[in-house]
């Protein structure tokens, strides 16, 4: 069996997991309320119980998305020319032949992807308890189901890809949040600024 290196502990892929299943039930009911599906209705129970799982989910990825902070935000704000770089060349995703610059621990796009996370994620959450909580102060209810659909709909479009990219199109990422490690030549090939920080 190959070399391994540890890319996750125990604790960030547990809550990389309570956020993604919380963005998941969010999501699910989210269009629930948008399009008034009466099939998801009748799988929650009713409105109401649809309601109160759409909101403390909403809570549930609150605080998972503030735990992320600690893994995911100092080196997502590290932006060099490396990462502007693997931008240009698109990752390699679309040429084999494509030289990468050598990445950190999170590559140029998912630096990316987690600002986008966080600040969208924010903005949906805050929106979402103004619309829980002060259902009767109608101008800022108002401006939150703005900010809250604007910022639903740049998750829908994003979490999906994330997704992609995190398994079909970049073959071996998916473990990471499975068992926390990943082979050394797979990191050297895909996070050599990493591997070295790390002493490999």
């Amino acid at each position: 069996m190959a070399n391994m290196v540890k890319k996750a502990s125990v604790f960030e892929i547990l809550n990389h997991w309570i956020t993604a299943v919380s963005f998941i039930i969010l999501a699910v009911t989210g269009y629930g309320f948008l399009f008034h599906l009466e099939q998801l209705n009748s799988i929650f129970g009713n409105f109401n119980v649809m309601k109160d799982w759409h909101n403390w989910s909403g809570v549930v990825f609150t605080v998972s998305l503030f735990f992320t902070i600690f893994n995911y935000l100092p080196v997502s704000l590290s932006f060099g020319s490396d990462d502007i770089g693997w931008i240009f060349k698109a990752g390699g995703y679309f040429s084999k032949r494509a030289a990468v610059p050598p990445q950190d621990r999170l590559n140029a796009g998912q630096k990316l992807f987690y600002l986008l996370l966080l600040i969208a994620g924010i903005a949906i959450s805050a929106s979402g308890f103004v619309i829980w909580l002060m259902p009767g102060v109608r101008k800022w209810v108002l401006l939150s189901h703005l900010a809250h659909n604007i910022s639903f709909d740049l998750l829908i479009i994003a979490v999906p890809l994330h997704i992609y990219l995190a398994t079909l199109a970049n073959p071996g990422t998916f473990r990471i949040m499975v068992y926390g490690t990943v082979p050394i030549e797979w990191a050297k090939k895909r996070h050599a600024k990493w591997v070295q920080k790390m002493g490999f």
